[in-house]
């Protein structure tokens, strides 16, 4: 047997698995089949709530849309941030019709030339990552004669300590090496374009809140000496966001708590080129990862040289992160359950695999289950976040699931 994840505390309990204050069934029934993404609307709120208390005041919140771009959870969420992030063209449609303009920002290397025209037309912020693409975008704003709103991001020299994916402290495809930043800043400015300060992303995934205020503390620093460069307090400094979730065996939430009450202290003494900036935490997984579950039913059992194998009408196509194919080295166990299970069923070890015909399609390895057959609903939890948009959909032509905003 090997262990799994925690199930989130929301959705612990005895009996079969409640969500929203319906059963799993009762989910299957709206969507009309399995498999489907049902993700809590409640837990997500819940999350805002406690990292604005937690934060300092005058910290802004943004949601990157890339962790789940699922249109009404989009929309719920909208009034409760103050931006939305995005890296695509297809991202800005949907945070568009959430948000205006004004309150989205458009990070990503490899934006083409109408993804540019469109942001800089629609007053959206554009996160440059060179100087290739500044000149473009200041190129595109004099043909539409509208002032660009631009931002630069930065590779900075430090990276998030124990993040699961770096984003600073290397050469790297992303934003303007830390030494290049201001000049391209005071370039930004100079040629007229409305600057909104900087965008500095030190790495994502992080479980140690330590490695985390001692990234922010760097960041402001960084974002401080810039600030003195460039000679003009930057509107805004994205200090990026870094929060990971608990997906595996041994892994613990964070405590965002220590995170605000540090960043709080550290927001009393900012050098004089930052005061009057306003400041944001970029977040997606830790918004909204744990609000989701997976449900898939079980189509087949059986028995293969001494070990148990469900088989489920869901897979890795809708949910490579879980299959341990999405940046993971090792394959360990997201936390699952048998939502049909009753209290004291008994219990086997098993594992769970997807339809699809390669032995990659596993979501939990030789975990220990209620016992399952034929029609019962399996749950992969931890899936708000990087689920269906993060899988290849379309491989061996499956249909889409279905996903429903609970509550």
């Amino acid at each position: 047997m090997k262990p799994m994840g925690s199930i989130p505390a929301e959705f612990r309990g005895d009996g079969p698995l409640i969500i929203a204050g319906k059963t799993a069934e009762q989910w299957i029934q709206v969507a009309g089949d399995t498999p489907l993404f049902v993700y809590e609307a409640g837990m997500v709120t819940a999350r805002i709530a406690r990292l604005r208390a937690a934060m300092p005041a005058g910290i802004d919140v943004h949601y990157a849309i890339k962790a789940n771009p699922f249109a009404p959870l989009i929309a719920a969420m909208a009034p409760l941030v103050d931006g939305l992030d995005i890296a695509s063209k297809g991202e800005m449609a949907l945070a568009l019709a959430a948000k205006p303009g004004s309150a989205i920002s458009f990070a990503g290397p490899g934006k083409r030339d109408d993804e540019i025209a469109a942001a800089v037309e629609a007053g959206v912020t554009l996160n440059l990552e060179s100087e290739g693409e500044a000149k473009r975008a200041l190129v595109a704003a004099e043909r539409l004669g509208v002032t660009p709103r631009l931002a630069v991001r930065v590779n900075p020299e430090i990276e998030l300590r124990g993040s699961g994916m770096r984003m600073g402290g290397r050469a790297s495809p992303f934003g303007v090496d830390s030494d290049r930043a201001g000049a391209l800043a005071k370039q930004v400015i100079a040629a007229g374009a409305d600057w909104r300060g900087f965008h500095i992303f030190a790495g994502s995934q992080a479980l140690d809140p330590q490695a985390i205020i001692e990234t922010q503390a760097e960041t402001l620093a960084l974002a401080g000496r810039l600030a003195d460069e460039v000679g003009v307090t930057p509107p805004l400094v994205n200090l990026g966001g870094g929060f990971g979730i608990p997906y595996f065996p041994g892994e613990e939430p964070i405590d965002v708590e220590a995170i605000g009450a540090a960043l709080s202290e550290r927001m009393t003494s900012l050098p004089d080129s930052l005061k009057g900036a306003r400041f944001a935490i970029e977040l997606g997984r830790w918004l909204v990862g744990e609000a989701g579950v997976y449900l898939t039913r079980v189509i087949d059992r059986k028995e293969s040289r001494g070990e148990a194998f469900l088989v489920v009408d869901g897979g890795l196509h809708h949910q490579l992160a879980a299959s341990g194919n999405f940046g993971t080295v090792v394959k360990r166990n997201y936390p699952v359950a048998v939502a049909t299970a009753q209290k004291d069923a008994p219990v086997e070890t098993v594992s769970v695999v997807g339809c699809l015909c390669t032995p990659l399609d596993r979501l939990a390895d030789r975990v220990s289950l209620p016992e399952a057959h034929p029609g019962d609903v399996i749950a992969v939890f931890m899936a708000g976040a990087y689920g269906l948009s993060a899988s290849p959909a379309a491989f061996l032509g499956h249909a889409l699931p279905a996903q429903i905003l609970a509550g």
